[in-house]
């Protein structure tokens, strides 16, 4: 293994591009994974990993959809092993970017087995939103490689504004939230995910008010995401406050505003998949948005501690002496 690594050496540069590219890749399937969704194609495809027993799916919309879906799985998993694979050859090796490389294929492996369940059990709500919520996490993983790809140790300086970089911190959770009870809502409303007579579960927890329940929860906490943001952005602006992370974490409030536009407006217009779509779109890039925001806040830089000389000198000086 060694004079394997010795003979194969990446870039920084390159493996910067190579970290970016498994990014993108991975918000794309996110993005074409709704649309499959959305469309109804989720059983386009009943059996997997083939399509109806053959190799090139069928010419039938939902078949095509479907199928495509799972091709573009494969470049991601190119694209996933590759980071994971190659942080190991990178000069000069970082021990934390090939934990974060061996996350990804990790998680697409495990996408992958929960996608052959989601087919396998008609598309059961708890399963399609563990789907996405684990692409949530895969996003993560993958947004702390890239970013830590681009920069070099101690290349970015140490925030000494705590409150703020706390503040923006927090976010997270709240952020965390909104997506988790967005999913929930998706899975109560009409998109669940197949097409024709085929009978998919929906949540159902509040009868037929359900999906009017859960659309009231996510707007308030979504309200309550937009309002933090804002809170937070103030914070970053005051006097002394480090403002690095102010354009990003503008990003996450405009996309957070569109987002309550595009909400407010697909639930009037009783959830056309084509809204529905540009929300599940809007959100993705928003929770990309808040990762760019934590990471821009950065580090904080070690408290400074007394020197025990100076205060003991301190404390000796006569009452008056400046």
């Amino acid at each position: 293994m060694g004079a394997v690594r010795d003979r194969i050496q990446i870039s920084p540069e390159l493996y910067r591009k190579i970290a970016v590219t498994a990014l993108g890749a991975l918000v794309l399937i996110v993005l074409t994974g709704a649309a499959v969704r959305l469309t109804g194609s989720g059983l386009g495809c009943p059996d997997w990993p083939r399509c109806y027993g053959r190799t090139v799916a069928p010419l039938e919309s939902h078949a095509v959809i479907e199928y495509t879906n799972r091709l573009l799985s494969g470049f991601v998993g190119v694209a996933v092993i590759a980071a994971g694979v190659l942080a190991w050859f990178r000069r000069p090796f970082r021990w934390h970017l090939a934990l974060f490389g061996g996350l990804l294929p990790i998680g697409v492996i495990a996408q992958a087995i929960l996608g052959a369940l989601v087919v396998k059990y008609h598309l059961a709500p708890g399963l399609v939103m563990s789907h996405f919520i684990l692409s949530m996490m895969l996003l993560d993983a993958a947004f702390a490689l890239a970013w830590c790809a681009t920069y070099e140790p101690g290349e970015r300086r140490a925030s000494t504004d705590r409150l703020g970089v706390w503040a923006v911190r927090a976010l997270i959770p709240i952020g965390q939230l909104t997506i988790l009870v967005g999913t929930i809502t998706t899975a109560a409303g009409p998109h669940a995910g197949a097409h024709g007579e085929e009978l998919v579960h929906r949540f159902t927890f509040k009868g037929g008010n359900t999906l009017s329940w859960m659309v009231e929860r996510h707007s308030v906490i979504a309200g309550l995401f937009g309002i933090s943001a804002i809170a937070v952005w103030l914070l970053l602006h005051r006097e002394g406050g480090d403002r690095r992370a102010l354009r990003p974490l503008t990003w996450v409030i405009g996309l957070l505003a569109l987002q309550g536009v595009v909400g407010f407006t697909q639930y009037q217009l009783k959830l056309p998949s084509e809204l529905v779509w540009v929300h599940v779109a809007l959100a993705t890039l928003t929770w990309v948005a808040m990762l760019w925001t934590v990471a821009t806040a950065g580090r904080l830089a070690p408290r400074l501690e007394p020197v025990p000389g100076a205060v003991a000198e301190r404390s000796a000086e006569p009452a008056g002496v400046a």
